[in-house]
């Protein structure tokens, strides 16, 4: 029988890393020409008892713990008018219940820890039938078991569900400023070392430190789905779009609209879209997904850790049925309905949280409960 992979994001590699470990065989087909064809994005926090616990159960814990940035999970939340709301320091000694790590790293190791075989290249799908995968590049492969681990706008999902990415209400322009520490140490020295909001009327600036020394920045909106179209925001010109940006946070601290214009010219519009929240399907024998494929969440630090969990889950369940697939699929998409479920919903919440009016106190109330 054979196990192929649709996608080389993080939870395809650690399903491909945990067959792997436990002697199976897997092929994963990834559609970007090589590993360093473009960029990973951010930092990721990796839960203990989820996206840690998959790097557990994929033997490389001691290789996470080596790239891991515990002090990444310092923490700011201020708002729009400088308010300082919260503030959480990492001591030294802190254990790391959700250290920060940077995504292309993480992909790196779990890369380098399977045969070069495994992940090839090049290979963007562009419909999947019954037992047959067909390619841009007119090719084609068979598979027995198939597994959907391509994202957001997977095309293997039809196989299974009619579901949909929707638009959330909110649109997103990533920026960053390189080498902080270096050219703006003031700037630096106010964002700190891991994560620093500014929540205000259903419009946000998040900035994220990454172990390269280059900060995200991120500013939220809540818009509808055509805002990108009709923003009058010219994001083919980065000097005209941030000075165009800046105006949009008329009344903010000064030091946050200082914050956006030391970026450099990346200026990324991204659209936020969700699956239903509790989606499923009737199981099959011979498909299934996972991550963003099957559950895709709003981006408040759920997602990853969900797709590195399913991958280790179901490789672990196909290595426990090595001569039953189909129960292994059954079994592994029980639980992965009810827990990414569960996640789903505590998602929404934030989600909804960080587009109310209130949005800082909310969120002040979330990470310090009664």
């Amino acid at each position: 029988m054979s196990i192929t992979i649709v996608g080389a994001g993080l939870g395809g590699l650690a399903l491909a890393r945990v067959l792997h470990v436990n002697g199976i065989d897997a092929v994963v087909y990834e559609r970007e020409p090589s590993r360093d064809a473009r960029g990973q994005g951010g930092m990721l926090d990796l839960h203990a008892e989820t996206g840690q616990r998959a790097m557990r159960e994929a033997g490389l814990i001691d290789e996470f713990h080596a790239v891991a940035r515990r002090e990444g999970q310092d923490l700011c939340l201020l708002e729009p008018d400088g308010t300082l709301l919260l503030r959480e320091d990492t001591p030294e000694d802190a254990p790391l219940d959700r250290p920060e790590v940077d995504r292309a790293d993480l992909r790196n190791l779990l890369l380098d820890s399977l045969p070069e075989h495994v992940v090839r290249w090049g290979y963007a799908l562009e419909h999947a039938e019954d037992g047959l995968l067909h390619f841009a590049d007119r090719s084609s492969a068979t598979y027995d078991l198939l597994v959907g681990a391509d994202g957001a706008d997977s095309r293997v999902r039809a196989l299974l569900t009619d579901a949909r990415p929707a638009h959330t209400g909110q649109n997103v322009v990533e920026l960053g400023i390189p080498d902080i520490d270096r050219t703006r140490p003031g700037l630096a020295a106010m964002v700190g070392r891991g994560n620093y909001w500014v929540l205000g009327d259903g419009q946000s600036l998040s900035a994220q430190r990454n172990g390269d020394g280059r900060v995200r920045v991120y500013l939220g909106f809540r818009t509808a789905e055509d805002w990108f179209g009709t923003s009058g925001i010219p994001f083919d010109d980065p000097a005209a779009a941030r000075a165009r940006l800046i105006d949009l946070f008329t009344g903010w601290d000064a030091r946050f609209t200082a914050l956006i214009a030391a970026c450099d010219d990346t200026v990324l519009p991204r659209p936020i879209t969700t699956l239903p929240v509790g989606l499923t399907w009737p199981s099959r024998p011979d498909v299934t997904l996972l991550g963003d494929a099957a559950h895709l969440m709003p981006p408040v630090g759920q997602g990853a850790n969900m797709a590195l969990l399913d991958g280790a889950l179901l490789g672990l369940a196909l290595a426990a049925h090595a001569d039953d697939f189909p129960a292994a699929v059954a079994e592994y998409e029980r639980e992965m309905f009810e827990r990414t479920g569960a996640a789903g919903r505590q998602s929404a919440r934030i989600q909804e949280i960080l587009l109310s009016p209130d949005a800082g106190r909310r969120m002040l109330s979330f990470f310090q409960p009664g």
